[in-house]
């Protein structure tokens, strides 16, 4: 009897708000099977862990999780980063950041620790204090911190509920502990946030950021590794900061 395995699947089951007979299909089974491997009444085969996982989306991490709790060892390896096998993905993200010169640009993991970026962060992280800049650099505490770049952000409600929501997407997907205690703290240095606010581009929010050279008005992109099959690449995210308006492409130029 396999421990752990039936619940772990019947609380992902239910996260993603599938019924057992929509999770068979999807994962080429039966619901009578479904509800047997919840209830710990049938022992799955490592395939059948493999496409459950699949058919939930689970990210590699959380399908590494399940295959544990079914006990078999972990499908997906989790290289450290200064592994030689993740050398050419770090190069690979480091020649896209010199590339994306003159506007910002960095590489995160999971938790939004700073991984790489290049020069033009400078004019982003400019009056931080120093103690948010020590390593391990979290980007997400820098940007919100009173003493990081929120004092510098114009439009600091909206630009804050941009990031709290992208979190707790995050976390609603993949429960973290990590993650979860990283929100709160993040939610603790910004005020309640109020109705949306006009300061849009009908598509995105910009971040309106003052700095020594004028006002920048920045948007954001994410990248991910898509086809990833380390849990450490698969977490990795390339966050490029683009322009809002000719001003500000004309700021970072120069």
């Amino acid at each position: 009897m396999v421990s752990g395995f039936g619940p772990a699947l019947k609380g992902w089951r239910e996260r993603r708000r599938l019924s057992q007979l929509e999770l068979a299909l999807r994962a080429g089974t039966t619901q009578r099977h479904v509800s047997f491997l919840e209830g710990g009444r049938s022992i799955p085969g490592r395939g059948l862990v493999l496409r459950v996982a699949e058919s939930l989306e689970l990210p590699l991490r959380e399908r590494n999780g399940l295959l544990l709790a079914a006990g078999f060892a972990p499908g997906f390896p989790e290289t450290d980063l200064d592994d030689p096998a993740v050398k050419p993905v770090l190069d690979g993200m480091r020649r896209l950041l010199d590339g994306h010169r003159p506007y910002p640009a960095i590489v995160v993991d999971r938790y939004g620790v700073l991984v790489a970026r290049n020069d033009a962060l400078d004019l982003l992280f400019e009056d931080v204090a120093p103690e948010l800049l020590e390593e391990p650099v979290n980007t997400l505490r820098l940007a919100l911190h009173p003493k990081g770049m929120a004092p510098r952000v114009r439009n600091l409600a909206d630009w804050a509920r941009h990031i709290l929501e992208r979190l707790t997407q995050e976390i609603a997907h993949a429960p973290d502990e990590r993650l979860a205690a990283l929100l709160a703290e993040l939610e603790s240095y910004v005020p309640e946030p109020g109705p949306p606010g006009p300061d849009h581009l009908g598509f995105a929010v910009p971040m309106r950021l003052s700095t020594s050279a004028g006002e920048l008005r920045l948007i954001t992109a994410i990248t991910t590794f898509a086809t990833a099959a380390d849990v450490t690449v698969s977490e990795l995210k390339l966050e490029t900061f683009l322009p809002a308006d000719a001003e500000t492409a004309a700021i970072l130029t120069r």
